[in-house]
């Protein structure tokens, strides 16, 4: 059939403003009006994912509340990963899209993973440090989408701080970890000093001048040897998702200032990008 007919005979199933709006779009090359909702609907199912984890959090009591609530965590990061995508293959990027990807940001990786260290990890046995330290952990992400949403990096290929995904992540594997172990028959008691301390590390370093990779620069169709790296941690992922997450979530929490440590010590230097005005024009969706 042609396209064309095709398209005549769709336009008879709307009135006459409808029809000469939908050509057009099609004559500027613009995708259907329900596109432009997907990405707002992927970002809602990472807000509710990150509200689920919150509400799993405050059940902690009840056995595997808190690997429903590191599970809700992970799918939220799945959503935000896929979003902008998404609204970039529909051209439908905005300012607003901008704004409600960092509120749902804010709520799945700022104030879940908190709760879940302050539940999981008994913080409230330390009195107002435990609350402040998670409390730290939330601001502190709220600061990186802000700045993130301001300014998206200085450096190609790089983030400006430890992305909140992937802090959120560090700590929702480490649940998943913690109850591999226990599982195993390994008993482990972390000490809630040391999870107030994690969370403060992992907040300071999100809102670091240290540069950590980002993963959109890897290139997988002209890239061997990194194409097989994926390949292998994806296996592994598969093989026993508690322990190669939390693993992989070490190593990148630790990449960044292992390698900002290199480059001072060897002098090396990163491309620095150009800064245009972020409040001029729409910005990408982040």
């Amino acid at each position: 059939m042609d396209p064309a007919d095709d398209g005549s005979a769709q336009d008879e199933l709307f009135s006459r403003p409808e029809r000469q709006r939908r050509r057009r779009r099609r004559a500027r090359g613009e995708p259907p009006r329900g596109m432009y909702l997907l990405p707002h609907v992927i970002t809602s199912a990472n807000l509710f994912f990150g509200f689920y984890a919150i509400v799993q959090s405050f059940q902690v009591d009840v056995a595997g509340s808190a690997d429903r609530a590191a599970l809700g965590i992970v799918l939220a990061a799945v959503c935000d990963a896929i979003d902008g995508r998404v609204a970039r293959l529909a051209r439908s990027s905005s300012r607003f899209g901008v704004e409600f990807d960092s509120i749902a940001d804010t709520v799945s990786f700022g104030v879940a993973p908190a709760m879940l260290a302050f539940s999981a990890g008994h913080l409230q046995t330390l009195g107002r440090p435990g609350w402040v330290m998670s409390f730290l952990f939330t601001v502190c992400a709220a600061l990186r989408l802000a700045r993130f949403n301001v300014s998206p990096g200085r450096y190609k290929g790089f983030f400006e701080g430890m992305p909140s995904p992937a802090a959120a992540g560090m700590v929702a594997t480490t649940q998943w970890f913690v109850s591999f172990l226990r599982e195993s028959g390994i008993e482990v008691g972390v000490p809630e000093f040391l999870v107030a301390a994690g969370m403060a590390l992992l907040g300071l370093l999100m809102v670091s001048p240290i540069p950590y990779r980002s993963g959109k620069e890897l290139d997988l169709r002209h890239s061997y040897g990194t194409l097989v790296l994926v390949v292998i941690a994806l296996a592994l992922v598969v093989q026993e998702p508690s322990v190669t997450l939390f693993v992989l979530g070490v190593a990148y929490v630790a990449s960044g200032p292992v390698e900002w440590v290199w480059r001072r010590a060897t002098g090396a230097t990163l491309t620095e990008l150009p800064h245009p005005d972020p409040l001029a024009g729409e910005p990408p969706r982040g």
